[in-house]
């Protein structure tokens, strides 16, 4: 069985659920250990790294050390969200190969007893683990469903190939790992143009019509392309092309239906998972109909939570509330007093 220290990240725990769900129910058929790593921290996955280096290679440092604390017979880092692969492998690097950083950054990480030594591990995306340790042999073994006609678009996003530090995917602009992999799975792959063009980022919580012009671009080449659904391997990339695709359709005036899917996904319908293990049914733009066309027959999807109202064509997007202050007894507060 092969080792790998594990980390989740944020998303996994939350809005990722779905992913984190399907990489547990295929690990065992890959011959594949996840350790976690204990007590770790965010990646910094914001602004923050342009506004404030030291303290963002400081964060992404502690979780390095605590990896490496960990390490017990692996030395590999496997992260499967792309923008935590990016900023521990970016770390890594730049530690690595600065020594006055690395330095400064094990200052600070001495306050809290911790140091890491640049150098130590190995940061791969969860994508390069499969495709080159388990290998697309071992993978076609697995398969008991193929996904024959099923019509996949391989989506990437920008973080996962650029910058690609120590070359873990041959082309930054064009690459093919997902592509081999969803064939290995009996899928019928579409040459999809658009494979490692933004989703937009964080850019639906700084301005709307930017990133629905964005989304729009990557799900109607998908649709013009014919695919059944497109197939990612980021949180933040799933997030923003399924739960803001029905904004996009109320903007544009169109009407796009494109499921959007984790590859780990996938691999478990093809090795014969049930779709409750796989998270599938969760999303915000149904796949069911998708599959159903390959004989995949699916039971209906949960509910997504509250269901939003649409929100009209010119209007922001919504802002986070926060929370009611607690009035005090009376006599017991001041002039500033929140009623």
């Amino acid at each position: 069985m092969k080792k790998y220290l594990f980390f989740p990240g944020c998303s996994l725990e939350r809005n990722a659920r779905s992913y984190y769900d399907s990489i547990m129910a295929i690990r065992n058929e890959l011959d594949m250990e996840f350790e976690e790593i204990k007590d770790y921290n965010c990646c910094g996955a914001t602004e923050y790294t342009s506004i404030h280096r030291l303290g963002s290679f400081a964060l992404q440092g502690r979780n390095l050390a605590l990896a490496e604390k960990q390490a017990n017979g692996t030395h590999t880092l496997t992260a499967p969200c792309s923008a935590c692969y990016l900023n521990l492998s970016k770390a890594e690097h730049y530690l690595r190969t600065d020594a006055v950083l690395a330095d400064k950054v094990n200052r600070a990480l001495a306050a809290g007893g911790m140091h890491y030594d640049p150098g130590t591990l190995d940061v791969r995306h969860l994508l390069d683990v499969i495709f080159n340790d388990i290998g697309l042999d071992t993978i076609r073994s697995k398969v008991v469903r193929p996904l024959k006609g099923l019509r996949v678009a391989s989506y990437y996003g920008c973080m996962i190939i650029r910058p690609d530090y120590e070359h873990h995917f041959p082309d930054p602009e064009y690459p093919n790992l997902l592509e081999q992999l969803m064939e290995a799975l009996g899928a019928e792959v579409i040459d999809y143009p658009l494979r490692a063009h933004c989703c937009s980022g964080h850019m639906p919580s700084i301005s709307a019509p930017v990133a629905y012009e964005l989304i729009r671009r990557l799900i109607h080449t998908a649709d013009e392309y014919k695919a059944d659904v497109l197939v990612t391997l980021c949180p933040m990339c799933q997030l923003n092309l399924d739960a803001y695709q029905p904004d996009v359709n109320r903007y544009f005036n169109t009407n796009y239906h494109m499921p959007i899917l984790y590859f780990t996904q996938l691999m478990g319908l093809a090795f014969g998972k049930f779709a409750e293990e796989l998270g599938i049914g969760k999303e915000f733009v149904d796949a069911r109909p998708a599959l159903k066309r390959i004989g995949i027959e699916l039971p209906p999807a949960e509910p997504v939570g509250e269901v939003r109202k649409p929100r009209k064509k010119d209007e922001g997007l919504p802002m986070p509330k926060m929370p009611a202050q607690k009035v005090p007894a009376s006599g017991q507060g001041g002039k500033d007093e929140v009623k």
